[in-house]
């Protein structure tokens, strides 16, 4: 069963995203709401998943996803955000993950498309 830590600012999504995920077999270890909460969760939980709002509170998901990629501990990771990927640009492609979610899309079947 893959493992997933959630990181996003907004508890509701954490709880919708927890809910879709469990329910498509995924064991959601832990959730974070801002990036440096990410950072440090990935070096204590090492899940297989971060799942990681592109705009948190204290840096963006870009930059979280930079400081990931190039850790000791190397998650899949999943850009999500309320917005659409064309308002990111490049910046998905070129971020190290493995992906784009839109957050109203998020399935346990999307997220195993973008992770295998």
């Amino acid at each position: 069963m893959p493992t997933v830590l959630i990181a996003d600012d907004h508890p509701s999504f954490r709880a919708s995203a927890r809910a879709i995920l469990e329910a498509d077999g995924y064991d959601v270890v832990g959730e974070a709401d801002d990036g440096r909460s990410a950072l440090d969760g990935v070096g204590a939980l090492r899940p297989d998943i971060l799942l990681l709002d592109v705009q948190l509170p204290d840096m963006d998901g870009f930059t979280v996803c930079a400081e990931v990629c190039t850790g000791a501990c190397r998650p899949a990771v999943v850009l999500v955000s309320s917005r659409d990927a064309t308002d990111y640009g490049s910046l998905i492609e070129q971020s190290g993950a493995r992906g784009f979610i839109a957050k109203a899309e998020l399935t346990g079947r999307a997220l195993a498309d973008l992770v295998g």
